[in-house]
């Protein structure tokens, strides 16, 4: 079988919906279901009503109620979409569990693994849990990491836990840090960046984000670990979560990521390549926020991954 023989994703399904499905909506319950399946292909079965909820059509922002029939037709995919993530990738994302209870999974995210699957890459981290958990009722992400970017990724085991996140980060009660190296060196003590972003997308369909007067709220406050010759490790509190919110809001500082190929500088980023880094140099740090069972103060910290330790060593002795 070549990698694009077609192939059928079941028989129709008729699926029924209980309390830790209900409040989600209907797209993404489909992107979970359909493993493997394109988001463009998500949004055209729903937009012809081959999808059907209690037997009627439905809009892709519906939110799934309990006791709900939802009818799943049968897709066809390309192998090449339907690839399963191999071993050494389930160890891996395996190994960067740091936390895990009743409700709540935490990762030290690896940097180059994408936290979902589309968009021309077969599988995320999600989609590997749910291969090393089969038998796990529910596994959502509560927020979401770059694919390059490293550090503490939240999983919700139960619907209710979602919720509760997803309420606390709307009401910016879930505090995210994050360790970023950037060109130049920090003068001074903390900086409030409230630049809005807008988000992009080019012809060539990839997505891009600036800083625009029509853009949305955004809020970062940035202050300096550390300074060497020509860098400085920031850490980053995200008040609001916005794409690539960190690096755009650096770069309009004039002091890029290091390693950010998208909005960084080539020079700097050759300088650091010299010294180590082949990546860019973004982590997440800390969560804190209110457990969703217990409700007691919780924090979760990630330790930087060697290859940044690394790198920062390396400008200590320039």
């Amino acid at each position: 079988m070549n990698d694009q023989t077609p192939t059928t994703n079941a028989q129709v399904q008729l699926i029924d919906i209980g309390e830790e499905q209900a409040g989600q909506r209907i797209d993404n319950f489909l992107i979970r279901i359909l493993k493997g399946a394109p988001k463009t292909l998500v949004y055209r079965i729903l937009r012809k009503g081959e999808v059907r909820v209690n037997k009627g059509r439905i809009k892709p922002t519906y939110r799934l109620q309990s006791g709900d029939i939802v009818r799943v037709p049968p897709v066809r995919l390309s192998a090449s979409q339907n690839i399963p993530p191999g071993q050494k990738a389930l160890q891996r994302v395996q190994a960067s569990i740091i936390h895990e209870d009743d409700v709540l999974l935490i990762l030290n995210k690896p940097s180059g693994i994408a936290v979902h699957g589309g968009s021309g890459v077969n599988y995320g981290i999600i989609e590997a849990l749910r291969v090393l958990r089969p038998d796990a009722p529910f596994l959502e992400l509560v927020h979401r990491l770059d694919r390059d970017t490293s550090g503490c990724l939240i999983i919700a085991k139960r619907r209710s836990a979602l919720r509760n996140l997803h309420d606390q980060m709307r009401a910016h009660r879930m505090d995210k840090r994050y360790l970023a190296l950037v060109k130049g060196q920090w003068n001074g003590g903390e900086r409030r960046i409230d630049a809005k972003l807008r988000k992009f997308t080019l012809k060539s369909g990839e997505n891009v984000v600036k800083v625009s007067d029509d853009g949305k709220e955004s809020l970062s406050l940035f202050r300096a670990v550390k300074v060497y010759t020509g860098a400085s490790l920031l850490t980053v509190k995200l008040i609001t979560g916005r794409t690539h919110q960190v690096r755009v809001h650096a770069a309009s500082l004039g002091m890029p990521l290091a390693g950010d190929e998208k909005y960084g500088d080539t020079g700097f980023n050759s300088a650091m390549e010299k010294l180590g880094l082949r990546r860019l140099f973004l982590h997440a740090e800390q969560l804190s926020f209110e457990h969703p069972k217990t409700a007691e103060h919780f924090t979760i910290s990630a330790p930087l991954n060697d290859d940044l330790q690394q790198v920062l060593e390396n400008l200590e002795a320039v």
